[in-house]
């Protein structure tokens, strides 16, 4: 019982632990019956939350308004609105991705291996949940569909936590999908989404593990710190995503003004963006000028080092800092480089091991590129803006993990699993 002289910061404090725990067990009674789940089941509920989402895109959009009214308000980047924006068109797309995870194969209980010992011990390695997913993020609603089809698909309960920024598209979104997989069969509380903006209640979840099996964080890098420094549950994280574009002296210049281009404006705001091109000091003078006119036309600021601003004057210097930050936005540094050794070195020393690409026209270069380049996703001739686990044809993604531990890319289905063993016997006893 709270006595009279307990502070008021105290009572919120307990009553938002209270609240966590019970989302907590709840998810952990959920989980255990959406383990044993069929898979009809499971494609029909991410059927019916695909529906469900189409069939309330009115309400969605009315809700995701309040919130870029709010961040119009607090004066938030283009980038960051755009994360924010959901019209029919991302609507549409996030019911297509519970879809196509519904026709992905089902993880849960797949026997990756079978042998038989001398002793006569059938044994086998078969693929299991982990339980209860926590997933911490922020600004794109569009996770909430992407994390929850994802979790149910293969068999987890899941605890979403948006970011205040967009509190009201991800309360009704949620709300459609816990409501539309229920009608499937799907056990209530499978998805649940704390709905306080109080910061209290991350690291109230942080400290369950008695309850959740894994923490899911995506966004910047502050949260993503904040989530590992105080987390007594394993995370399956990425720090940044500090992306490389690198031309070689070899390259087909047109292929990469494409993808040197697409790297950076496609969608600027996100983690597989490029933040900063290595160009060989032999193409640069032909290469840059035209590439950074374009760059400026669409509203990117360009930040060079001093060879490049030699070449194109207005171009800002670019400082030691700007080699280990991610802009999130139309912002872009460039460096000229001697050739492929300091390139592959500047990625060693600055990248963040989430995408690294080569542009190059030599089999040898390429092959040493992604040999010696240590990143989840490393690319020869195309845009690091692939590293998406529905471009690689593993449907929506959680988020994309540069950690070696378990999952390291696109964490799909798979790596939403773990395994256990399994073994049949005919009276065996050791000896």
């Amino acid at each position: 019982m709270i006595g009279l002289a307990t502070p008021l910061g105290d009572v919120l404090k307990m009553d938002i632990k209270t609240e966590i725990t019970q989302l907590a067990q709840q998810a952990k009674r959920a989980a255990k019956r959406l383990a044993h789940l069929s898979t009809s089941v499971k494609n029909s509920a991410l059927s019916y939350m695909a529906d469900g989402l189409e069939a309330q895109k009115e309400k969605i959009k009315q809700e995701n308004e309040k919130d870029l009214a709010y961040a119009r308000s607090k004066g938030l980047s283009s980038a960051m609105i755009d994360r924010l924006l959901l019209n029919d068109k991302r609507i549409q797309g996030m019911a297509k991705g519970l879809r196509e995870v519904a026709l992905l194969p089902d993880p849960v209980g797949e026997v990756i291996r079978m042998w038989r010992r001398p002793n006569g011990l059938e044994i086998g390695k078969v693929r299991v949940p982990l339980g209860v997913i926590g997933i911490i993020y922020e600004s794109r609603p569009n996770v909430t569909a992407d994390t929850a089809g994802l979790c149910l698909k293969s068999g987890n309960a899941v605890i979403l936590r948006g970011g205040s920024e967009a509190i009201h598209s991800n309360v009704c979104i949620a709300k459609i999908l816990a409501e539309s997989a229920q009608k499937a069969g799907i056990p209530e509380y499978a998805i649940q989404l704390i709905k306080t903006t109080d910061r209290q209640a991350i690291y109230e979840m942080l400290k369950l593990d008695k309850y959740i099996d894994v923490i899911i964080p995506r966004g910047g890098e502050e949260l993503i710190r904040t989530v590992t420094e105080n987390s007594t549950i394993p995370v399956i994280k990425h720090d940044k995503g500090l992306c490389h574009v690198y031309v070689d002296n070899e390259a087909n210049l047109k292929m990469a003004e494409e993808i040197a281009y697409n790297a950076k404006v496609q969608r600027p705001g996100v983690c597989n963006a490029m933040e900063t091109l290595l160009v060989h000091q032999e193409v640069a003078p032909k290469f840059l000028p035209p590439l950074i006119q374009r760059y400026r036309q669409a509203g990117v600021e360009v930040r060079g080092c001093e060879q490049t601003r030699a070449m194109v004057p207005e171009v800002k210097p670019a400082t030691e800092a700007d080699w280990d930050t991610e802009y999130l936005d139309l912002i872009l540094s460039i460096k000229i480089v001697t050739g492929l050794d300091e390139a592959l070195e500047h990625i060693a020393r600055h990248g963040s091991m989430l995408s690294e690409a080569i542009v190059t026209e030599n089999y040898t270069k390429a092959r040493r590129f992604l040999q010696e380049v240590d990143a989840a996703s490393v690319y020869v001739n195309a845009s690091t803006r692939f590293t998406d686990g529905n471009e690689f044809g593993l449907g929506a993604e959680i988020g994309i993990s540069t950690q070696k531990l378990h999952a390291r890319g696109p964490v799909g289905l798979e790596e939403l699993t773990s395994t256990k063993y399994i073994i049949y016997g005919s009276g065996q006893v050791r000896e």
